[in-house]
């Protein structure tokens, strides 16, 4: 029986290769020396999501501004995520993973299948520095404090 491996601040974050918005490829790899922000969510288009995705935008130079990387992932397919994205001028990758292999990496697969709304901040090592995962996905981490998380891991605090 094998043993579940549990994400967690300190952990290595799983690499991951996956299609994204714009026609390119992302792996978290490729951004080693960047401070990543991941965001998990749960769907494209949904009230929360849409209100989530639209304010990390609204605030993009601030994540710009302390040297970090946003990227944000679900499991609909590239053709939803364009529409989304498009809709409203995402200035940062949705990617898209529909077998669910990365969501299941980061241990975010909630209720009914549906991504957990999570967030990890990745330091420019590799190293997970902020892990939220929501158990009931009606509110979102503050731009405010995914600032400062970024900046605890460019300082090496966790």
């Amino acid at each position: 029986m094998s043993k579940e491996i549990v994400v967690e601040v300190g952990s290595k974050a799983p690499d991951f290769s996956l299609p994204g918005t714009g026609g390119k490829n992302y792996s978290l790899s490729q951004f080693r020396g960047v401070t990543v922000v991941l965001v998990f969510y749960p769907g494209d288009a949904t009230p929360v999501c849409t209100k989530q995705l639209c304010s990390y935008n609204i605030e993009l130079a601030q994540f710009s501004k302390v040297g970090s990387q946003v990227l944000a992932i679900s499991h609909q397919d590239i053709a939803s995520h364009e529409n989304f994205s498009d809709k409203h001028k995402f200035g940062f990758p949705l990617l898209s993973d529909p077998d669910k292999k990365v969501l299941s990496d980061y241990g975010v697969v909630g209720f009914a299948g549906l991504p957990r709304r999570s967030v990890f901040v990745i330091d420019p090592n590799g190293v997970i520095k902020y892990v939220h995962r929501a158990l009931v996905g009606v509110t979102f981490r503050p731009v405010k404090e995914l600032i400062e998380a970024v900046a605890n891991a460019q300082a090496g605090i966790q």
